[in-house]
């Protein structure tokens, strides 16, 4: 027994050893928690000398976890997967970025950096969501203009926080564009519940919402896992879709500098077969020719060419600006 004990003890060392002795790389995310998870899984298998871990967050959450670290001069995380593209832009001029030309960069078929310090890795939508077994799609908004301006819609509407969600502030900054900030006062006019999607897709099967304004995978994972009847209405004023970036951090900035390694995870995320764990987890491909389309959803090059306008200029530069319009205006009025 004390010779099994040993022998168990050398073994466990030994495992401890090899585990440490990998480079590691952390991902700051803000996926889903199981596409994460299966993600991490094929990730040790595609890549078994290195270790590689994600870290879970929003996209505003991981903004100010990132805002705090820089007050040190040394990040947490090795790469960057969050929502807001025009984040990048910012982690970019202050220079936190690493460049790197991805060998899969011709196969894209949305804007990324020419200088390789960030690209696409999923393309998100935001859209609207109703449920045909309590309410008729035809009574119902088909635009997000009518999901503010129309009166008939006060109580029962809900959307996601842009102070905590980066998809949610790029909505906002892309509505504001097109509709002013009027576009504010007229969701607090007709009262938004602002609350997170699981909440709302709650209160639209209970009947307590018609319609909300969420992120297209939430209800196309509803509908694969739980068989669900919620409904996608892709906006007649256009989608919001928010091309969300992978970014690598500078070795001197990074947690373990070790740059180069995220070179081939980067590629792998660009690769066919990155994007079909994209898709699995109910995003669009950012690729030309996409391996699929997510469960249940309409064709990626469908949903872009009648996506809203969105700069992303505009977003960095009016962020601020933009929460505290929200806060003021529709948050502090619920």
């Amino acid at each position: 027994m004390k010779k099994l004990m040993a022998v168990m003890a050398i073994l466990l060392v030994a495992c401890m050893a090899s585990a440490a002795d990998k480079p590691k790389i952390t991902i700051y995310t803000s996926m889903y928690e199981d596409v994460i998870e299966a993600m991490t899984k094929t990730l040790h298998e595609k890549f078994p000398d290195y270790d590689v871990e994600f870290f879970y967050g929003g996209t505003g959450t991981l903004q100010a976890k990132i805002a705090a670290e820089r007050d040190t001069k040394k990040l947490g995380c090795d790469m960057l997967m969050v929502a807001d593209p025009s984040y990048a832009l910012e982690l970019k001029d202050a220079g936190l970025l690493h460049a790197y030309k991805s060998k899969e960069a011709d196969n894209l078929a949305l804007e990324y950096d020419p200088e390789g310090y960030w690209y696409p890795v999923r393309n998100l939508n935001m859209i609207l969501a109703y449920n045909p077994e309590q309410f008729k799609k035809e009574e119902l908004p088909q635009s997000f203009k009518d999901f503010a301006y129309n009166p008939a819609m006060k109580n029962v509407i809900s959307m996601p926080n842009p102070l905590t969600a980066g998809t949610a502030l790029v909505a906002i900054s892309a509505l504001k564009d097109k509709y002013g900030y009027e576009y504010f006062d007229k969701l607090a006019e007709n009262k938004v519940m602002v609350e997170s999607g699981s909440v709302a897709l709650t209160k639209l099967e209970t009947g307590e919402c018609k319609i909300i304004m969420i992120l297209e995978e939430s209800v196309l994972k509803k509908r694969e896992e739980e068989d669900s009847e919620l409904e996608v209405i892709y906006p007649t004023d256009g989608t919001i879709s928010v091309p969300s970036p992978i970014m690598t951090i500078k070795d001197e900035w990074s947690a373990h500098s070790n740059a180069k390694i995220c070179e081939e995870l980067t590629d792998w995320f660009l690769s066919p077969e990155g994007q079909q764990y994209i898709v699995k987890g109910w995003m669009h491909s950012v690729l030309k020719n996409p391996p699929a389309i997510p469960y249940d959803s309409i064709a990626t090059d469908q949903i872009v060419k009648n996506s809203m306008p969105v700069s992303w200029e505009n977003c960095l530069r009016d962020r601020t600006e933009l929460r505290t319009n929200f806060e003021e205006r529709v948050k502090n009025k619920q």
